[in-house]
């Protein structure tokens, strides 16, 4: 238990703002919370009539969101604040038979902000994501936006360098958008590449601070450019992320892995479902899935709205497009079929 922690304050904790923590976990299992010993507890709602005909046995229920509640508990003794989105992520993992990846779940700390936050994996699947990092030489994450595909990868390079494990951080993004080109940007060719490569400066201003970011900059430990940049190097000592690889040519993505150097590390994110090449360009992440599967040292990690960290309506964004994309495929099957049996 974290130093100075009182029952009062791990139970406010586990409950939330509001009891909105006990609220998600009564909904998700049907079940009430309540407080016995001074600690939260899940009860049947019909405890103490189930012998009454017709009750239904909510025995499994029970267990399933006490498993929640075990789990919050442990998190809030260890002082760290048991959020909405956690005790949601719990309660989906749990529901759909998860209860082990429930209980072994664990938030290491990646690393520091330069504001003292600690960096951790929130979600099982992030966790996957940041161990294939420090196994593999070259990892793939593909996964929708907010999943912390970019952030956490900024994060592993911020260890790595902090840790002498690297001597620089090179950072690199397609300079592709949807609807408009460099050329009608305004300012030189510095000014012109900066909104594409806005998130990653972010993240390292957010996790090295600004002025930290800055001294490494002018020294040339961190580097920060468009893809092109990259044709004709040999990147030795690095720990290189290429971010947005689903604008990447099958030729862009081969260019870039063949830069890598001795003693590099490669990651490479990308969301295949926001695809922004011109409709004769296929996307070089779709098809280096094919090209390197099996291949020791490199790892595919892929990520679902599950893992997902913003807000939690982007989850229901998510789950929302791809049943109107399902519903759109079905469609075209159906016209597909139509069109044969006319025949």
């Amino acid at each position: 238990m974290a130093d100075n922690l009182s029952e009062t304050e791990i139970v406010k904790n586990i409950f939330g703002n509001g009891d909105e923590n006990a609220g998600i976990i009564e909904d998700a299992f049907d079940v009430r919370i309540v407080l016995r010993d001074g600690g939260p507890v899940a009860v049947s709602k019909n405890e103490g009539r189930e012998a009454e005909e017709g009750l239904r046995d909510d025995s499994e229920a029970v267990a399933k969101a006490q498993n929640v509640l075990d789990r919050l508990r442990e998190i809030a003794e260890s002082g760290d604040r048991v959020t909405r989105q956690m005790t949601a992520y719990f309660c989906d993992l749990v529901s759909e038979g998860g209860e082990n990846a429930v209980k072994t779940y664990s938030a290491d700390v990646i690393c520091t902000t330069a504001h003292g936050r600690p960096l951790k994996a929130k979600t099982n699947g992030q966790r996957e994501y940041v161990n294939a990092i420090k196994k593999d030489s070259v990892v793939f994450a593909i996964g929708p936006a907010g999943t912390g595909k970019t952030y956490l990868a900024v994060a592993m390079a911020v260890n790595a360098f902090r840790n002498n494990e690297v001597s620089r951080i090179i950072l690199t993004r397609p300079a592709v958008e949807a609807g408009e080109k460099l050329g009608f940007l305004p300012g030189d060719l510095q000014n012109k590449v900066d909104p594409y490569l806005r998130p990653l400066y972010d993240a390292l201003y957010d996790i090295m601070g600004a002025d930290v970011y800055m001294r490494n900059f002018e020294k040339g430990a961190i580097e920060i450019a468009p893809l092109a940049y990259m044709r004709g190097r040999t990147l030795d000592d690095a720990f290189i992320i290429l971010d947005e690889a689903q604008n990447t040519t099958h030729e862009q993505l081969k260019m870039f892995l063949t830069r890598l150097g001795n003693g590099s590390k490669a990651v490479i994110t990308g969301d295949i479902t926001q695809i922004d090449l011109p409709p004769d360009k296929k996307s070089g992440l779709r098809q280096i899935q094919y090209i390197l599967k099996n291949i020791e040292g490199i790892s595919f990690v892929y990520l679902t709205e599950r893992d997902v960290v913003r807000h939690e309506l982007v989850q229901k964004i998510i789950k929302a497009y791809e049943k109107y994309e399902e519903k759109r495929e079905e469609r075209r099957e159906e016209r597909k079929r139509e069109k044969w049996q006319e025949k």
